[in-house]
């Protein structure tokens, strides 16, 4: 099931030639109840409050053991060395994340249909899903680039024709994460509000903004209020630990000059029933292997 729509009325207009207020969310954040998967009804009223949950222990240290070896196999397969999905520092040139990860990695790919994540994933959007994007990512010690502060929802509504916010991305940490080595900055409950950007997309945004996003990026001034109105919280935690954050939520990272790196799996799942049409800020959307089109239930 690949086919994509024609683009709809657009409820979060962004990419404006001016500064446009905040829209408030048309949509909730959690779509399912508590008989229909693992969040109990405690979990699931603090997801849509805070727009994220933080699971400790999510896969188990065997687990995060075979997964660090495959991230490593990845890294240095040569056969996908210049590959489109592999995406290299700005400074250093090292990998920073390879996408459409569980084309390569057959354990990857049975991770992304693991009772653990879709059942959890079927819960908070209240369908059946499939994969909106998947990637690794990498963040060596002392030269690991941060993100700057984005929804990313932002990018798949205006680039990839994500109707509404009705996905949600799942982080399993492969390593530490503390509080100095770049770990993933979020403001809790910005989610219920999405922050239109300026300017419009150029074409081939993606060949640089995955290196470093600088359109679809909200003002200094709206990263200001909204950090004084949400306040800022970070994901930290053992490895195997696991990040569910709603595709609106504001969200960062800074550098890792510390000499402790940073990897993690990232998975986005989508509802089959806010599957992509035309993109509503772009020309043309994005490639495959950023976002898929194949909108086939994960079974």
């Amino acid at each position: 099931m690949t086919a994509v729509a024609q683009r709809a009325h657009d409820l979060y207009p962004t990419r404006l030639t001016e500064a446009g207020a905040p829209v408030q969310r048309n949509h909730p954040t959690v779509w399912g109840t508590a008989e229909g998967g693992p969040f109990d009804d405690t979990a699931l009223q603090a997801h849509e409050e805070r727009g994220f949950s933080i699971l400790q222990d999510f896969i188990t240290a065997e687990e995060v053991k075979g997964y660090r070896a495959e991230l490593d196999r990845l890294v240095n397969d040569q056969s996908i060395t210049g590959d489109e999905r592999v995406v290299t520092e700005k400074a250093s040139g090292e990998v920073r994340s390879i996408f459409e990860v569980t084309s390569l990695s057959p354990m990857i790919d049975a991770l992304s249909r693991d009772p653990r994540l879709l059942d959890r994933a079927r819960q908070l959007l209240g369908s059946e899903v499939y994969l909106h994007q998947t990637r690794v990512n990498y963040m060596p010690g002392f030269k690991g680039a941060g993100f700057y502060w984005h929804s990313d929802f932002e990018t798949w509504h205006a680039e990839d024709g994500m109707p509404a916010p009705r996905a949600v991305s799942c982080s399993i940490a492969l390593t530490p994460n503390f509080p100095y080595n770049g770990g993933l900055m979020v403001m809790p409950g910005s989610h219920k509000e999405f922050i239109p950007s300026v300017g419009a997309t150029p074409d081939n945004n993606h060949a640089s903004s995955l290196k470093e996003q600088k359109i679809g990026v909200p003002s200094t001034e709206a990263i200001t209020d909204m950090a004084h109105r949400y306040g800022i919280e970070q994901f930290t935690g053992p490895a195997g630990s696991a990040l569910w954050f709603d595709s609106n939520i504001m969200h960062g990272s800074g550098n890792n000059i510390t000499p402790f790196p940073r990897s993690n799996i990232f998975l986005v799942f989508n509802s089959v029933e806010n599957a992509l049409v035309e993109p509503f800020g772009a020309s043309r959307p994005r490639p495959e292997h950023i976002a898929s089109r194949d909108f086939t239930p994960l079974a």
